[in-house]
This record gives C-alpha cells, sequence and structure tokens, in this order.
C-alpha cells in the first residue's frame, strides 16, 4: 500500500508540474514596421498601411498586412471608416496563412486635460481564414495619450496607449470567444514635418492561443505616419 501510495503522489506531482509548464507564458522579442499614409479631400478621408512583423528574436517575417480603408469626416473630432485588410501569417512548418479581413472604424479625438490629448480607436473586424470556413467576429477598443514635452509647436511627444482584443465567437480555425490579446505602447512621437510624424517605443503584446497558453511578445515598434 505504501509503494502504490508513493507512486500515486509521484504521479501526481509530475502531472502538477507538466501543467505548470504548460501554462507558461512564451516570451519572443519582435520588431514591427509600420508605414500609414493620410489623406482627406474635403469631407472624404482614407489611409493605407503596410505592416511587415519579424519575430522569433528578429529572424524572420511573422506577418505581413496591408490595409487600405476610406471614410468619412463626421467633424474635426469623429472619422468613420470602412477598411480592409490583407493579413499573411508564417509560421515553421505551417507554411503560409492567409486571412482577409473586413473592418469598420471610429476614431474619436476626445479632447484634451492638462495637457494630455486623449483619443479612442474602436474597430470591428470580420475575419476569413485560409485554414478554415467560418467568418470570426472580433471587437478592438484602443485609448491614446499624448502629451507634448515642450510647450514648442512641434515638440516631441510622449505616447502611451493600450488596446484590448476580444474574440465574439469561435471558428473552426481556432479562434475562441473571449479574450484575444492586449497591447500596451509607451514611445515618443517625433515631428518630421507638416503633420507627418514617427513614433518609436516598446510594445508589449499579450495574447491568448490556441493551445490555451499565453504569448508575450516584447516589440520594438517603429512607425512612421505621413498625413497631407
Amino acid at each position: 500500500m505504501a509503494g502504490r501510495t508513493r507512486h500515486l503522489m509521484a504521479a501526481l506531482c509530475l502531472a502538477a508540474s507538466g501543467g505548470r509548464a504548460s501554462a507558461e507564458p512564451v516570451h519572443d522579442g519582435q520588431l514591427w514596421i509600420n508605414t500609414t499614409l493620410f489623406g482627406s479631400i474635403g469631407d472624404a478621408a482614407f489611409f493605407a498601411e503596410v505592416q511587415p512583423r519579424f519575430g522569433t528574436g528578429i529572424s524572420q517575417i511573422d506577418q505581413l498586412i496591408l490595409r487600405p480603408a476610406v471614410g468619412w469626416k463626421v467633424d474635426q473630432t469623429l472619422t468613420l471608416y470602412q477598411g480592409y485588410a490583407s493579413v499573411e501569417t508564417h509560421s515553421a512548418g505551417n507554411g503560409v496563412r492567409t486571412e482577409d479581413r473586413s473592418f469598420q472604424e471610429v476614431n474619436w479625438k476626445i479632447g484634451e486635460l492638462s495637457g494630455v490629448k486623449a483619443a479612442s480607436r474602436t474597430r470591428f473586424e470580420q475575419r476569413w481564414q485560409s485554414s478554415g470556413r467560418d467568418v470570426g467576429f472580433r471587437l478592438r477598443e484602443q485609448l491614446r495619450f499624448a502629451m507634448p514635452l515642450t510647450e514648442e509647436k512641434d515638440s516631441v511627444s510622449a505616447i502611451g496607449w493600450t488596446e484590448l482584443f476580444v474574440a465574439l465567437n469561435d471558428t473552426d480555425w481556432g479562434a475562441r470567444a473571449g479574450f484575444d490579446r492586449i497591447r500596451s505602447f509607451v514611445g515618443l512621437e517625433l515631428p518630421i514635418g507638416g503633420a507627418s510624424t514617427v513614433e518609436v517605443g516598446y510594445l508589449n503584446q499579450t495574447a491568448r492561443t490556441t493551445a490555451s497558453g499565453v504569448a508575450v511578445d516584447h516589440i520594438l515598434s517603429l512607425n512612421l505616419f505621413v498625413r497631407n
């Protein structure tokens, strides 16, 4: 009986340690480069974005995103967009997976308090992936804060934002309803002429994986925003 008890306890300990190991986050260092062109003609607005993302210790391209959108300026603080995104995801051993997204977006300049400018971006996505037939629905909400570091007109600004992703349904290609991921960014916004800017900083992404684990990405984020 004592021998059986020892074997049972050993099995339980092994299972418990294996469970803890599988629940440990997987960390990766990445580099994301983004170029976005913004423009408007009267009340009509548009943007076009190209974003390569390099992962696995910045040793290979993980994703390439092309994302154009057209919209309408309701007023000086509110703009509505309809857009499309083409996403290529590269993974070792699984080749290239493609995704098509339609999305609706609301951009709102909330206002300014004590020199800190606040803005909101709400995006609703409809997602189709080459590895399944289901349509995935996802809601994204970003809150962004910017504070000029000097009183000069073209001042460098400190930037911080966070964006929460929530999947609204399960799909046959791996999406699970509920928390999908959260991104948080801290960095600097540098004016480069006119209304155009460069943003550089640290981006943290914590995501739920299809295997019910957690992936944590530590990202050097470089962004060029060209505005006419």
